[in-house]
Order: C-alpha cells, then sequence, then structure tokens
C-alpha cells in the first residue's frame, strides 16, 4: 500500500491542527458511509450505490471551507478506511465486548479511524493517536464512549505497535 501519505511530505498545510481537522472532517465522511452504503453493503449490495466515500469527500469539500484542513491526510482517511474497514474490524472486534454492528456510528468511526493510524500512519506515536480519538469522542461522541473507544486502541496497538509500546513501558519502568 503506497497510498499513505506522511503529512511531511506534501505541499498541505501539516500543522497538527490541519491534521486533527482532516480527522474531524473524516470522522464526519465516515459516519455519513457508515450509515448509508457500508450498512447497506452488509444488509443488500445492490442497495449501494450514490454515498461512496469519494462522493461523500467531494461534497465535504465544495460545502466547507477547508484551507486549513490537511487534505492530503484527509483523502487519505476517506480512502483508505472503507477499503480497509473490514479488515480493520477483524482485527480489532476481539478487543470489543459486543459485535462492532451494535456500536454507535460514531463509535464505529472513531475506532476505524485509531486503528488506521496504529496501523498505517507510523509516523504518529500510538499515545497521540490515542490521544486523538479520545478527542474526536468527546467532541462528538457519546459521554461514555471513550472507556470502549481507549480500551480497545490500547489493546490494539500492543498488537499493531508492539515494539513501541513495549519501549513506552520499559522508560516507564526505568524512569
Amino acid at each position: 500500500m503506497t497510498d499513505h501519505i506522511i503529512p511531511s511530505d506534501t505541499g498541505y498545510k501539516t500543522s497538527h491542527t490541519a491534521v486533527r481537522k482532516a480527522r474531524r472532517f473524516a470522522l464526519q465522511g465516515l459516519y455519513e458511509w457508515l450509515l448509508t452504503d457500508y450498512r447497506f453493503s452488509k444488509i443488500d449490495r445492490h442497495l449501494m450505490g450514490g454515498n461512496e466515500p469519494h462522493t461523500i469527500a467531494a461534497r465535504t469539500r465544495a460545502d466547507n471551507a477547508m484551507h486549513t484542513v490537511h487534505l492530503g491526510y484527509y483523502h487519505e482517511l476517506m480512502r483508505q478506511i472503507p477499503e480497509q474497514a473490514d479488515q480493520l474490524v477483524l482485527e480489532f472486534s476481539s478487543y470489543i465486548d459486543r459485535s462492532f454492528d451494535r456500536l454507535d456510528p460514531i463509535e464505529k468511526a472513531v475506532l476505524l479511524i485509531g486503528a488506521y493510524e496504529l496501523k498505517y500512519s507510523l509516523h504518529i506515536p500510538y499515545k497521540v493517536v490515542l490521544d486523538e480519538a479520545m478527542q474526536l469522542n468527546t467532541h462528538f461522541g457519546a459521554t461514555d464512549a471513550h472507556k470502549l473507544i481507549n480500551a480497545v486502541l490500547d489493546q490494539y496497538a500492543k498488537v499493531v505497535r508492539e515494539a513501541e509500546v513495549k519501549a513506552d513501558q520499559a522508560k516507564k519502568s526505568n524512569g
């Protein structure tokens, strides 16, 4: 997979704020996608169409002033997460106490963004990924959803970022 963007390697706004805004817009787009095409693909594939991630992204760009958003990262999230969603869900679902389908759509979107960033955005420290997921939930999600999101992503990080997590734990025990 060569479509991953390292924010500093593009001509886009690359500040922490621009990346955070990209995540927020991606959360909203993924929420919409989860309620429409993703859901329909699980129920009855012939219902799909018209609300694909690229259509949502285009509409979002047309309807919003996005000059302060890291557009490259936004498009990466909107393109790659839907393509990787089933695999990501399969990988982190053992850390959820219920079916992914029974989660709130915001929780689903936050988990997908967090899991994607843990697995593919290695330039972002895992603690930052966890913190950003908490920020997304605080802004958009239910009050107690942070417990589930933090628990799931923390366990997932121990698998996909094993060396980084162990190094962080060793640093804590030595310091």
